[in-house]
């Protein structure tokens, strides 16, 4: 995860981050592998109490919470009332959520996925770069937008020294990003660069 980020990983090796190590005669991902296989991708959401797990897994009581407790905390996230997300019609409307960035001493990517209404319905990380650079990469910048089912994408990026003139190279990822939208049906929105007090859209320009 660390060297390949989140995306590239599959199911099972999420959950053998998540139980950390393995049981008895399995090691983690082989448990985690199983425990899936077991119950199928579908049918494990429907989990309810801890008695079940153990029964179908023979996992012991702490890795059976761990697996109910990730499973309750994607439905909770997944259901969530996003009433109180803000609506974005302009680039002020996007340079409130991302005005934060402008604290901070490394560049460092973030973006907010909206619904067909323009609401905000998930805002993430996606990468931290360095005092001067920071890295875009438009699987990264995409992926959440599938699993959160969004229609648009909007993407901000700080300038720790106070500037928010963009780069040749911010310029290029901004095209790069908008061919990927495109293609993905999930348009960039905009491309915001924070500076001190201030921000510059390279989309709307």
């Amino acid at each position: 995860m660390i060297e390949y980020g989140p995306t590239v990983l599959k199911d099972y090796e999420h959950l053998a981050i998540i139980f950390g190590t393995g049981y008895k005669d399995e090691n983690v991902l082989e448990l985690s592998a199983r425990v899936l296989n077991d119950y199928g991708d579908k049918a494990i959401l429907k989990i309810k109490n801890i008695e079940e797990i153990s029964e179908i897994t023979g996992l012991p009581t702490v890795k059976a919470c761990q697996l109910l407790a990730l499973i309750t905390l994607g439905q909770r996230f997944f259901s969530a009332d996003y009433s109180d997300f803000p609506t974005i019609r302009s680039p002020e409307d996007a340079y409130k959520i991302f005005q934060p960035l402008e604290n901070l001493k490394k560049e460092t990517l973030e973006a907010i996925y909206l619904n067909a209404r323009n609401r905000v319905i998930h805002k993430e990380i996606i990468s931290i770069g360095t005092c001067n650079q920071t890295l875009i990469e438009p699987g990264e910048v995409y992926a959440p937008a599938i699993g959160c089912r969004a229609v648009a994408v909007i993407i901000a990026h700080n300038h720790p020294s106070g500037d928010c003139e963009p780069s040749v190279q911010d310029r290029e990822n901004t095209k790069l990003l908008q061919k990927a939208g495109e293609i993905l049906k999930k348009p960039l929105l905009d491309h915001l660069i924070i500076g001190k007090n201030k921000f510059k859209s390279l989309c709307l320009e």
